[in-house]
């Protein structure tokens, strides 16, 4: 990322902000909201959803987080009941096994599809992320057992016994494993320590941290890769070299949560490298686009897909959102900066937002997905963690 063109006046980006907790966030609530069959997994360009498509747990699972999130800031009781409600349509998709089956129907009948019946370990990591934070607004110990329950599936049925590393899904399939889930689970980890305080949360995320770390980053880069071979070695080219942007701030952002929660200070190294390779090439240094971060680079930071998603412009805001609390003294005009940008490119004159852009800021997938906003929610409160623009305002008691 250059370090030219990098401020916007604290003006704007809070306008922007309280614009979208204002109107655009409650709108986007009310459209994908399904009555009591949880949310609609998509928008369209209209903003209308598909009243045919079926429910997945992806877009389930993030949204009560993303739910709860905002539930735990505002105290809106609108948000509050909606969260209750959204906790009740993800136990929907809970088998008898303690696992969650990746789709269900619109109403959350079964599907009678054997794929949609698969468990993935990284749609599970957002059900305990979701229910870790929907747990600190209304406790029970029949949620504190269903966040137990959830942990133990994961050890079960989807980790590795001789290696920790976690399988994708439960099909017994052989697959590439990915950086993904384990990234994840750390974070929803790392969000159960912050509810509860209990340590044990941070031994687990610690120990899924050194396992992701230990087989997915690549010293020599200073740099993540997305998958491994099944025998736990980097994939060959041009696979192997596939690095993408949002997911190099996102371990930076967890990295720096867990050294700040932990007190630990091993981690800064791991790090600054992360984001040393993510700002040598991973953002668009020229063009309408300029300052965006890129969907995938090379290992040699070459740009791979010269095309923008809008999830990682929310995930290199989280790192600078981190690397600004920790000192960086240019974070700041950069993440606002790329806040004017996302806004400008992704949500003006759309009814909600739109998914992707080409290299000249043209749409080409124009789909607001749900399960994308819980890295915009993200965003914009760690935003506000780091004195950049405001929360999304309390509710009046």
């Amino acid at each position: 990322m250059t370090q030219t063109d990098t401020s916007s006046p604290i003006g704007d980006t809070t306008a922007l902000v309280t614009a979208f907790w204002r109107d655009t966030f409650p709108h986007w609530r009310a459209q994908v909201i399904d009555g009591p069959h949880g949310v609609f997994d998509v928008l369209d360009v209209t903003g209308k959803p598909d009243l045919d498509a079926g429910k997945t747990l992806l877009a389930q699972a993030r949204t009560l987080f993303t739910f709860a999130h905002i539930a735990q800031i505002t105290r809106e009781p609108a948000m509050i009941d909606a969260t209750r409600a959204q906790a009740a349509f993800v136990d929907l998709f809970r088998r008898a096994d303690g696992l969650y089956r990746a789709k269900l129907a619109r109403d959350g009948t079964v599907t009678g599809n054997p794929q949609d019946e698969v468990a993935r370990s990284y749609e599970l990591s957002f059900v305990l992320l979701g229910l870790v934070t929907w747990n600190q607004i209304e406790t029970s110990a029949e949620t504190e057992a269903l966040i137990e329950a959830c942990w133990a599936a994961l050890q079960t049925h989807l980790t590795d016994p001789d290696t920790g590393v976690l399988r994708n899904d439960d099909t017994k399939t052989v697959s590439n494993p990915a950086q993904n889930p384990h990234m994840h689970w750390y974070e929803a980890c790392l969000q159960a320590y912050r509810m509860t305080r209990d340590g044990k949360w941070l031994t687990r995320a610690a120990d899924i941290r050194t396992i992701g770390l230990r087989y997915f980053f690549d010293t020599d880069s200073g740099s993540l890769a997305e998958f491994i071979t099944p025998d736990y070695r980097p994939l060959p080219a041009p696979d192997g070299l596939r690095r993408e942007i949002g997911h190099q701030c996102e371990w930076a952002w967890l990295l720096s949560e867990e050294a700040h929660l932990a007190g630990r200070t091993d981690l800064t190294a791991t790090v600054n490298a992360l984001m040393g390779f993510a700002e040598q090439g991973g953002f668009a240094a020229q063009g309408p686009l300029k300052g965006a971060a890129y969907d995938a680079v090379s290992v040699s930071g070459a740009v791979m897909e010269n095309r923008f998603l809008l999830w990682p412009q929310t995930e290199a805001i989280k790192a600078l959102a981190a690397r600004h609390m920790a000192g960086d003294p240019v974070a700041e005009g950069r993440a606002k900066a790329l806040l004017v940008l996302m806004f400008a490119g992704w949500f003006d004159g759309r009814p909600a937002f739109v998914n992707q852009l080409d290299a000249q800021g043209e749409t080409i997938w124009p789909e607001a997905l749900t399960r994308v906003m819980y890295h915009i929610a993200v965003a914009l409160t760690e935003g506000a963690r780091a004195g950049f623009w405001p929360n999304p305002p309390a509710h009046p008691a």
